[in-house]
Parts: structure tokens; sequence; C-alpha cells
């Protein structure tokens, strides 16, 4: 059922970035390569896209299966709209959007911008290598500043000596405050001041 509703979101995203990109963003390149790597960064464009409109689905999704199963709750062809299909659907986003944020998009963003490694074989391998490369380095630079803060906010010596609870704590705050600053960002767009 997850597969299922994941695949019809990721068509549905689908259709939907690529009715608004201009036509001519991955069909006119004349390099095969440059054209593959747009055909992966819109591959994984479409699958944060679905993540994104899963979340936001997810509360209503979640509201209308309860009121279902109260309004029928001897029905046999409406119990599979239990409270673990809701619980795995709401594990299985948060995962996916923290793999999205952190992993996927800055992938993307890396992938097309890159060109593989000076004195390397030109190729897609070659771009993968550049990009995962920037990434690890991108990981570490956030970590080891995520690893300061801890240590400069924090009074005991644990928050100076590890990060244990790196998927505990960082990650859904990191995954917090980026959500935030999106909404806001959205907010800003959506409805700015109007001029006296």
């Amino acid at each position: 059922i997850c597969a299922l509703l994941f695949a019809s979101l990721y068509i549905l995203c689908h259709f939907i970035i690529t009715h608004f990109k201009k036509h001519t963003d991955f069909t006119a390149v004349h390099d095969d390569e440059d054209a593959a790597v747009n055909r992966i960064a819109l591959g994984l464009c479409t699958f944060t896209l679905a993540v994104a409109l899963g979340a936001v689905l997810l509360l209503p999704f979640s509201i209308i299966s309860n009121e279902v199963l109260l309004s029928f709750p001897q029905n046999y062809y409406i119990q599979w709209l239990n409270g673990s299909l809701i619980h795995g659907l709401w594990n299985l986003v948060f995962l996916f959007s923290n793999m999205s944020l952190v992993f996927l998009m800055p992938f993307a963003y890396f992938f097309t911008e890159s060109e593989g490694f000076a004195g390397s074989k030109k190729g897609i391998m070659a771009r993968v290598y550049e990009t995962s490369v920037v990434l690890l380095l991108l990981s570490l630079l956030v970590l080891g500043m995520v690893w300061v803060a801890s240590a400069i906010v924090g009074n005991d010596a644990a928050s100076r000596q590890s990060l244990y609870d790196l998927w505990e704590y960082y990650l859904p705050y990191l995954y917090s405050c980026i959500s935030l600053f999106g909404v806001l960002l959205l907010l800003r767009e959506l409805c700015p001041p109007k001029a006296l």
C-alpha cells in the first residue's frame, strides 16, 4: 500500500515538474552525458517533491482514515486502514524527508554542477565521484559545526565528546529548522506586504 501510494505521488510529481520546467531544460542538451545527468537530477527532484507532497497529505490522510474506520468499524474491506499503516507511513515520510533534505537534494545540485576531477576520464562516473566527495566534505563540515555548537551550548563533558544523539536529536532539529525556514520563505513569497 505504501509503495502504491508513493508510486502514484511520484507519477503526479513527475507531471507537475515536467509541466513547469522550460521545454528546453532537458531536451535541448547536445551532449548525451549532460542529458543523462539532467534526467538523474530530474528523478531526484521528483522523488523529493513526492516525499514533500506525501508529508503534506499525511495528516489529512490520517484524519480521513480514522473517520472512515470509526464510521464503518465492522467493514472487512476498510480494515487495512489501521493504525500500523498510518504509523508506518509517518516513519517512512520522516525517513525519506531527512534523506531528501540531507543527501538527495544536495547531491542533485552538486551532480548537475560537477564535471569530474581534473585529469580523470570524462563520464557520468567521474561526476558521481566528484559529487560524492563534495557531499562527504559538506557533511563533515555540517557535522563539525553541529559538534562545535553542541560543545559551546552544552555544559557537560558528554556534549563535547560525542554526537551519540545525532539521529534522535540533531537531525530532527535540523529538519524542523529548515522546514520552518522554508515555510517562512513560502509565506514571504505568497503574502508579501503591501506598500502603503
